[in-house]
């Protein structure tokens, strides 16, 4: 650019998002603001190379960023640069090289072109530090284009369903579909000592993967250094580069198990239970994709879909007012009033006790549960849905989410929660009355 060359994976990254990128060749580069600042609006942004800025969060740089809500902000744009390349150490940068999927046969939603770049090529393509510039602010017209190359590698991967045949011939038709996901990262691109990520994490992370930390000020490096010291007289260094997901979603796999075992032995209720345990959740909810568009039932027999991801934590260590009871629910309301109001009777006449957190559930929540895990597959066809989740914790994809870990008698209250809500379900003397408007199934999910 302008005599001087940049490196991809050291001056810029871009990201594969999964889906076809919008040419950036002939698009103006533009000073977009600094997040949740002073900002360029969507018709600005409109066909332009977008380059934002991010403030530091606590005090410290920002690094990652969360790229579903940084698109869907400028989604207008031709294409999106995050400054925040300068602060990313290496785990950072390995996670922004991550690539998306998708399933033969998908949807390709075109979406900006999307990439982290350091104050080199901002400043090559604004023509001055961010630092100086106002919002609106125009530069470059840049030339060339940004594509990703797919080198097809065929990957089976399977759902694994199984049925419940209900009781009532009537009604055994149509079903209460229960899911999780039983897939997860895989393996990391680099082995690393369990218990010093850890001590980071629950510092600088701790919501995992969902959060952006940058460099620990000293007083957070002496609690890294405090807590590591403290697992280092308990046991030696241990390396790892496995993803095991224990909770994430270890944890919804074993307790759908536990409900069917459970209601095989009970008397069958009315309608029938359709267990899916969906693969590529991680990938981008291809499983829970394929499923509902290639269903082995009728998809317009599943009456209601209860979707259980990462049911096994929650406590006071991993989230912002766990405890025994917290639980988070959403998406129970968003389709049908009735389906939101019989979870809450069941848990108050059941005896179970959770006290709901629907904070995540709010409309423009910026962490987008409703749109990120596989229930969204089915409400995008008007199948009224509820997530049950704990939430998010410093292990979230991370080697770190392991066994140890998991609160077992929580999980198991969860479940049985989950169970006596399909039940339920199952044995109304009607289907679950959908009251709200149903997405467009082809549409892009905003929460």
């Amino acid at each position: 650019m302008n005599g001087t060359t940049f490196k991809a994976w050291d001056d810029l990254i871009p990201r594969d998002q999964g889906k076809a990128a919008r040419q950036v060749d002939g698009a103006r580069a533009i000073y977009g603001g600094t997040w949740d600042g002073d900002m360029i609006s969507l018709e600005q942004a409109r066909g332009k190379l977008v380059v934002v800025a991010f403030p530091p969060v606590d005090g410290v740089p920002a690094g990652l960023v969360n790229r579903a809500q940084t698109t869907d902000r400028f989604r207008t744009a031709a294409g999106i640069v995050v400054a925040t390349l300068d602060a990313m150490g290496g785990s950072d940068r390995l996670t922004a090289r991550e690539t998306g999927a998708q399933i033969p046969g998908g949807t390709a939603n075109e979406t900006p072109a999307f990439m982290y770049a350091g104050s080199r090529v901002t400043e090559a393509l604004l023509g001055a530090p961010l630092s100086t510039l106002r919002p609106g602010v125009e530069g470059r017209t840049v030339s060339g284009d940004l594509r990703f190359t797919d080198a097809p590698v065929p990957h089976p991967a399977r759902n694994v369903v199984a049925i419940l045949r209900g009781g009532d011939p009537a009604l055994r038709g149509q079903m209460v579909a229960i899911g999780a996901h039983n897939d997860h990262d895989g393996i990391a691109p680099e082995a690393v000592d369990h218990d010093s990520l850890r001590a980071f994490n629950l510092v600088m992370r701790p919501a995992g993967a969902n959060s952006t930390p940058g460099r620990p000020t000293a007083a957070q490096a002496a609690r890294i250094r405090a807590i590591l010291d403290s697992l280092r007289r308990e046991r030696p260094p241990r390396r790892d580069s496995v993803l095991n997901g224990a909770d994430d979603d270890g944890s919804g796999s074993v307790g759908m198990l536990e409900i069917a075992e459970r209601l095989a032995r009970e008397p069958r209720p009315k309608r029938s239970v359709l267990f899916v345990w969906h693969t590529a959740e991680e990938m981008g909810l291809l499983g829970a994709d394929w499923f509902t568009r290639h269903p082995t039932v009728p998809r317009d027999s599943i009456v209601a879909h209860f979707n259980a991801d990462m049911i096994g934590r929650g406590g006071a260590g991993d989230i912002a007012n766990g405890g025994p009871e917290y639980l988070q629910v959403i998406g129970s309301r968003r389709l049908s009033t009735e389906l939101g109001d019989l979870v809450e009777r069941v848990n108050a006449e059941g005896g179970h006790g959770f006290e709901f957190d629907y904070q995540y559930d709010a409309d423009g929540h910026p962490e987008n549960y409703y749109c990120r895990s596989d229930h969204y597959m089915y409400a995008r066809f008007g199948i009224p849905i509820a997530f049950f989740t704990t939430g998010s914790h410093p292990d979230y994809h991370q080697v770190t989410d392991e066994p140890q870990y998991v609160d077992y008698e929580k999980l198991a209250r969860v479940t049985r929660l989950i169970a006596e809500v399909g039940t339920t379900v199952a044995n109304l003397d009607h289907r679950v009355v959908v009251d709200k408007p149903k997405p467009d199934p082809e549409g892009v999910c905003r929460q």
